[in-house]
């Protein structure tokens, strides 16, 4: 519908005012909410009217923001009327532009000036109380500045006398530093005197003592002449042997048969860095190594080709060290490849034939080893424990090998 000019007029009015409160914005209107708000409905009628007049949406933001600024009289009930549309809105709009009765005209001039009176009672009473507020803030920060101004004058008092005491106090550690240099210089004095008296006491001493080896010295060629001169006139003749060879002799004899141990090896643990080192120290000792046994029981989570380096590298420092004669074997039963291993100076390494478990071929080599030798096995394995024992061959763990490393 049509809208009346007073109606269209004060919709612009209220609509200019609201736009700076307005998000978001169409771009028609952007730059009239960029002007002031007086230049906005003198410049901008128009585009508001035709943006307001397309975009519902629009209309109900605007209505929102135009309902706080309308004074409630006919022509801002009929322009938000139009803005929100309720039901009978088209009335609201028409009784606005017919002609009011003076007594009505009237009515609502002092309507106006009653809430224009009591707006300005209200914004008085918020002067005053604003004015109230203000004048004991300003009480507070004049209360305020005294007792800062009080502090600093304490602080400064303070300041002043901790630089006396301060400087006090440098003179004294001046006048101490001085007398400490004075001290330092007497017994660096005192240090060099004593260490001239100590030098010559020990140039003093070393004559002395040089003196006492002379005298020693001559004493025991005379008896060293003596004891000659007495041997060749009594022709007493050459000593040999001592008077327990016999016994031992005796006793080696009757031990021949069994399996000697040396007497420290009797207290340690299997897993014992030391007794391997003891057992390969002894004459022409034979180390046999259960390859795969060792290595699954150390590294267990690497591959089968890193455990055999791993070991051979290991056995490479022992077998330098000791120079025992060492064979590590690796079990290959169940499979016909062998691997190409670099064997380490000194250790020979050897892969079960298909068929043939690698506890088998440990078991070949210590009965072929003879009966008396020093034959160590380090596995793990039950079985060939209580076997390689039984056939005289002496047995550590893996751990007495890698922590041997």
């Amino acid at each position: 519908m049509d809208l009346p000019e007073a109606v269209r007029a004060r919709l612009v009015s209220l609509v200019a005012a609201s736009l700076g409160d307005v998000t978001p914005l169409p771009a028609a209107l952007k730059q009239v909410a960029g002007f002031a708000p007086a230049r906005r409905a003198r410049l901008g009628a128009t585009a508001i009217m035709t943006e307001l007049e397309r975009d519902e949406e629009l209309r109900g933001r605007v209505g929102v923001q135009a309902r706080t600024r309308a004074n409630g009289d006919a022509l801002d009930v009929a322009a938000l009327a139009w803005l929100e549309r309720p039901e009978g809105w088209e009335d609201a709009v028409r009784r606005a532009a017919e002609p009011t009765p003076r007594k009505s005209v009237d009515a609502q001039h002092e309507q106006r000036e009653r809430k224009l009176r009591e707006r300005a009672e209200a914004a008085e009473q918020a002067l005053r109380d604003q004015r109230r507020s203000h004048k004991e803030a300003l009480e507070a920060l004049k209360a305020e500045v005294s007792t800062l101004r009080r502090t600093l004058g304490e602080t400064r008092t303070k300041e002043r006398a901790a630089r006396a005491e301060a400087e006090a106090a440098r003179e004294r550690a001046e006048e101490s530093v001085a007398r400490l240099e004075r001290e330092l210089r007497q017994l660096r004095t005192q240090v060099a005197k004593l260490e001239e008296q100590a030098g010559e006491q020990r140039r003093q001493a070393r004559s002395d003592r040089d003196d006492v080896t002379v005298r020693a010295r001559l004493l025991l060629e005379a008896l060293n002449d003596a004891a000659v001169g007495l041997r060749r006139e009594l022709g007493l003749p050459t000593v040999t042997g001592n008077p327990g060879d016999r016994v031992e002799a005796e006793l080696a004899a009757e031990a021949a048969e069994g399996t000697r141990e040396p007497t420290s090896t009797g207290s340690m643990a299997p897993s014992s860095p030391a007794l391997l080192e003891q057992y390969l120290a002894l004459p022409k000792a034979r180390l046999i190594v259960d390859g795969y046994n060792v290595t699954k029981s150390t590294w267990p989570t690497h591959s089968l080709e890193t455990q055999r380096s791993r070991l051979l590298a290991l056995m490479s420092a022992l077998v330098a060290r000791t120079g025992a004669e060492t064979t590590v074997v690796f079990d290959a039963a169940a499979t016909d490849s062998r691997p190409v291993v670099a064997s380490p100076r000194g250790v020979k390494v050897l892969f079960s034939p298909s068929g043939v478990i690698a506890d088998d071929v440990i078991r070949q080599l210590v009965a072929a080893e003879p009966a008396g030798r020093v034959v160590v096995v380090v596995t793990e394995d039950r079985e060939i424990v209580a076997d390689v024992r039984r056939a005289g061959a002496r047995v550590v763990s893996p751990a007495a090998l890698t922590r041997s490393g």
